[in-house]
């Protein structure tokens, strides 16, 4: 049986390839959302949050000497772009990607929110901060794409309603 301290560094590295594959998933979104600039910028906007979420958690991890996955990052990553090609061929491809991102950003807040109380568990309040600080993203983009998805909707279906519209994503 693991120690809540092995549990902490196991699930540190879990969330560090979480977010590489969060990454590369808004990144590969990002650049096919040219008709949708908002939620393009806020996507990015995202992708820079993820980059730095996931070094705050490398840093916790080495000072754990945990050291990161490379081969849960490298997966990470593999199902990052997955998902993001997942739905290159779907005419609905922002509406899809939207949702899955809605989604993803929940998984993302409940492992911080594990993780809080992990860290607490071992006493460990600088593990604590950082999940706490990327936690608070992962709520404000989750928020974002809850309070948008209705607008993203309608102007996908504006755009594949419109008869010139040869790309609708």
């Amino acid at each position: 049986m693991a120690s809540p301290n092995e549990r902490l560094v196991q699930w540190l590295r879990d969330a560090h390839a979480m977010e590489e594959q969060a990454e590369t998933m808004l990144s590969q979104t990002a650049e096919r959302l040219e008709h949708y600039p908002e939620l393009k910028r806020r996507i990015e906007q995202h992708a820079e949050e993820t980059r730095r979420q996931a070094e705050r958690l490398k840093t916790c991890l080495e000072r754990l000497n945990g050291g990161s996955s490379a081969f849960k990052d490298a997966a990470g990553k593999m199902m990052g772009v997955g998902q993001a090609m997942s739905g290159l061929f779907a005419g609905d491809e922002v509406v899809k990607a939207a949702l899955a991102s809605y989604t993803f950003e929940h998984m993302e807040i409940a492992s911080y929110r594990s993780l809080i109380a992990t860290a607490d568990q071992c006493g460990d309040a600088e593990t604590r901060r950082v999940c706490e600080e990327n936690l608070a993203e992962e709520e404000a983009m989750a928020k974002w794409l809850g309070d948008n998805l209705s607008d993203v909707t309608r102007a996908y279906l504006a755009r594949e309603a419109a008869p010139e519209t040869t790309s609708k994503h």
